[in-house]
């Protein structure tokens, strides 16, 4: 009996387990091959519908770069090293910088010029008007005329002296007449030289009712300081004038970096209306006297200026070059990191994307100097470095490459 109850056990399990395998007649199917069915039909989510991420690879159209401002550039070798960092300012030295004022009152009766004109040295920039610069013209033909009778009066009697006819007492008188006068001429005829007036034709006659205001220097008229009609004194500022082509740098360097300061050292700098522009200058000249807050020196560099595009005034950023290192920079933009690895971002124009859609494929890179808002980079072996690279809008491509949106049209 025991052995029976054994036997029916086993027998009760192998049924068991066998209708468990058996597939449900209302389902004709068990549940592994369900699962199985469901993964074979089910739509993968990176599809073509779904968007056209390849690994490490974005495609977008050309509008959503344009929306997300995407810029790119072909990569470019720049220089950068061990610097000293410095700030200062563009300055202009005195002698290229004009404050015009006039020597005698006037109203102004005409302007030639308004802020930003380039002007010539001796061009007129106004004219100044006044019945005190016509009495002046007067006076001067007055005594011209004067010194020409002086002149003959003072020869005789000379020469009447020198025969013994005349007394030395007339000669003397005739002689310090007519050297007064020549001096008050040549007086009246260099003040009228300063007015800008032509004295050879006011000793013929003629009577010029304004005198001309003119640039001393040639450069850009920055400031007019009056309007027609106003009534101008001496010595009252009327115009600016400068020379920008003559600006230098003027940069101010701490105790700890002047034994490393030689004059001829390079400099590499920036300004705020060309972040992207690396610009160089030249040591000239490096001060002898600290200023106490901060301690620092002066040091005068000169820069290249022909296109007159830089201004008085411009803060500037830069380096003072020792030792320089040629090789491969990006914008810090362009640079994304993951953790402890950095990308960027290329135009893979290997690919053929459909018209009016671009690839973009990230690389990774090492990075070196971090210097003026570029870091050098080391591209992987392999690839080309005739490429162009992702200067503005990589973080976004990043993160879209991860959402894998950019590929749906919403």
């Amino acid at each position: 009996m025991k052995n029976l109850a054994i036997i029916s056990a086993v027998l009760l399990t192998f049924l068991i387990v066998g209708c468990n395998d058996r597939p449900d007649p209302e389902l004709g199917h068990n549940e592994e091959s369900t699962n199985a069915e469901k993964m074979d039909g089910e739509e993968d989510p990176h599809g073509e519908e779904g968007g056209r991420e390849e690994e490490g690879v974005v495609e977008i159209s050309r509008q959503q770069a344009e929306t997300i401002g995407l810029e790119t550039k072909p990569l470019e070798t720049r220089n950068l090293g061990n610097n000293i960092k410095v700030t200062g300012r563009l300055e202009l030295f005195p002698q290229d910088r004009a404050n015009i004022s006039p020597f005698v009152g006037g109203n102004v009766r005409s302007i030639k010029v308004i802020e930003g004109d380039k002007v010539q040295q001796g061009e007129v920039l106004a004219y100044l008007e006044h019945p005190d610069i016509i009495s002046i013209q007067q006076e001067f033909q007055e005594k011209n005329d004067e010194l020409v009778f002086l002149k003959q009066d003072f020869e005789r009697k000379q020469t009447l002296y020198d025969k013994g006819v005349s007394s030395g007492k007339e000669f003397q008188m005739a002689q310090s007449k007519f050297r007064s006068t020549t001096s008050s001429v040549n007086g009246l005829k260099s003040k009228l030289q300063l007015l800008g007036i032509n004295t050879s034709k006011v000793e013929e006659g003629q009577i010029y009712s304004a005198v001309p205001i003119t640039s001393p220097i040639s450069g850009f008229v920055d400031e007019v300081m009056v309007s027609l009609r106003d009534y101008v004194a001496p010595q009252t500022k009327m115009f600016g004038v400068s020379d920008n082509s003559e600006l230098h740098l003027d940069l101010k360097v701490y105790e700890k970096d002047i034994p490393k300061v030689q004059i001829g050292q390079k400099i590499i700098f920036t300004v705020a209306s060309k972040p992207d522009e690396l610009l160089t200058a030249e040591v000239h000249s490096i001060g002898k006297t600290f200023e106490e807050d901060p301690k620092a020196l002066h040091v005068h560099a000169h820069i290249d200026n022909k296109n007159g595009d830089l201004l008085p005034g411009m803060y500037a950023e830069g380096r003072i070059v020792q030792g320089e290192k040629s090789g491969f920079a990006v914008p810090e933009e362009a640079i994304v990191k993951e953790g402890e690895q950095s990308y960027i971002f290329i135009v893979d124009e290997d690919e053929n994307p459909e018209e009016n859609r671009m690839k973009y494929k990230r690389i990774p890179v090492s990075t070196g100097v971090n210097d003026l808002g570029f870091v050098e980079i080391n591209l992987p072996t392999g690839v080309a470095e005739n490429l162009k690279i992702v200067t503005n809008g990589a973080y976004t491509l990043s993160s879209e490459m991860v959402k894998g949106e950019l590929g749906h049209d919403h």
